[in-house]
């Protein structure tokens, strides 16, 4: 991957996980702390300034995207229909963000599943690596993609795999004990 865009703004919201922290270059969304890792609004402004210390507090589209994740956060259905900035992305990369953006609220797709609609059907792992440097997680849902039989994997983002059922659970998919899914 090459180096992504300098954050121009940031904007904080607060959930009942923790505060999150949206990223945003000239050109879209940049990057998406989610909340699980940020317990204070301190700890937030300490993520904003050492991961975007050119960026400046709040912009139309950070406030925008803010807003709309704290409704998510409570359990709303939103749509994220923001610009992206995937500067720094492979073309496959960019493919696969696409189709995983699609997935609707409350369903999960296999990796296997998304790499036949990015035309590679064998190509499960490449997914997995593009999930694992997605750096708008929620907006680019990867917590909906799943092992082909429902098993829950590779959720890098803080929480790891709890998270990744959390946020499932809340969006009305059925999880089993155990932590599968069921498809």
């Amino acid at each position: 991957m090459k180096q992504e865009a300098a954050a121009t703004a940031w904007s904080i919201y607060e959930s009942a996980a923790g505060f999150g922290l949206v990223a945003a270059s000239n050109k879209g969304l940049l990057a998406h702390h989610l909340p699980y890792g940020l317990k204070t609004r301190a700890d937030a402004l300490e993520a904003a300034g050492m991961s975007h210390p050119l960026a400046k507090e709040g912009s139309d589209l950070t406030r925008a995207a803010a807003a709309l994740l704290e409704r998510y956060f409570r359990g709303e259905q939103v749509g994220f229909d923001l610009p992206l900035d995937l500067t720094g992305f492979t073309p496959f990369q960019q493919e696969v963000y696409r189709m995983v953006a699609a997935i609707p609220y409350g369903t999960v797709q296999s990796y296997g599943e998304v790499a036949g609609a990015c035309g590679t059907p064998r190509g499960a792992r490449a997914i997995g690596g593009a999930m694992a440097r997605n750096r708008l997680p929620i907006i680019i849902p990867c917590h909906r993609v799943v092992g082909a039989s429902g098993v829950m994997t590779g959720f890098t983002a803080p929480g790891g795999i709890d998270s990744k059922r959390e946020l499932l659970m809340m969006e009305g998919v059925n999880v089993v004990v155990g932590g599968g899914v069921i498809r």
